[in-house]
């Protein structure tokens, strides 16, 4: 009864809206750091349905074996994304994110073989890891405020020659010029030929709406794209 009472739809908003007001990469780890503890139970009232949503269409199109696969979750949090996709059948994963809170938990779900601190935009993914992994997945971090739209880049590099970048976000009134942003960037690599567009999915019901703006639910997209063969 204790967490009904306290993780309520209002009190979720008003920890969210707080997030805004961080604006240098220190205001933003130090809030996920507090939120941490906190996150799983929030993004429930929040009815957040992005990871879930990323691992049905990664695992609609992937043909090759789930147990083999090696998975690079980016911006990986408490690991929802990872216990989705476990779900499914894949069950090898490396995480990254840039808050030691979240990766404690990640670190305790026992779904990941590896996990990495890093801050995506300011610090490049490990170079070792180019042309590595089978999917690579980011979920909730491209978004305004978050990551910048070019660490797709980062993704697409890390992926092996033939394998899935699947990547998510909002398409509310806050995030529409970011994703206008990200859009120009993917067609961008598709026309230099890093990628091809597998699919693209508009979801209504993303998840529950927070800013004053808007009530209800917010829209939001899944994009997964394969990584060419050079």
């Amino acid at each position: 009864m204790m967490s009904a009472a306290t993780n309520t739809f209002e009190s979720v908003k008003a920890v969210i809206l707080s997030a805004h007001k961080s604006t240098t990469s220190t205001d933003k780890v130090n809030f996920y750091n507090s939120w941490a503890e906190n996150y799983d139970q929030d993004v429930t009232v929040l009815d957040y349905r992005a990871p879930s949503l990323a691992a049905n269409s990664i695992s609609s199109h992937f043909s090759g074996s789930r147990e083999a696969a090696v998975v690079l979750d980016v911006a990986c949090g408490t690991g929802l994304v990872a216990k989705q996709m476990k779900r499914l059948g894949f069950g090898h994963f490396v995480g990254v994110d840039g808050s030691e809170a979240m990766l404690e938990l990640a670190r305790d779900s026992g779904l990941y073989q590896d996990l990495k601190l890093s801050m995506l935009g300011e610090e490049t993914l490990p170079v070792q890891w180019a042309d590595s992994f089978d999917v690579v997945v980011i979920v909730g971090a491209l978004s305004v405020g978050q990551v910048p739209a070019a660490v797709v880049r980062e993704l697409c590099k890390s992926t092996k020659p033939g394998g899935y970048i699947c990547m998510t976000t909002r398409s509310n009134r806050d995030n529409l010029e970011y994703k206008g942003a990200l859009e120009r960037e993917l067609k961008q690599m598709e026309e230099e030929g890093l990628w091809s567009c597998v699919e693209v999915t508009e979801v209504e019901d993303w998840e529950r709406a927070v800013s004053e703006q808007e009530d209800g639910y917010i829209s939001g997209a899944v994009y997964l794209y394969k990584k060419l063969q050079l």
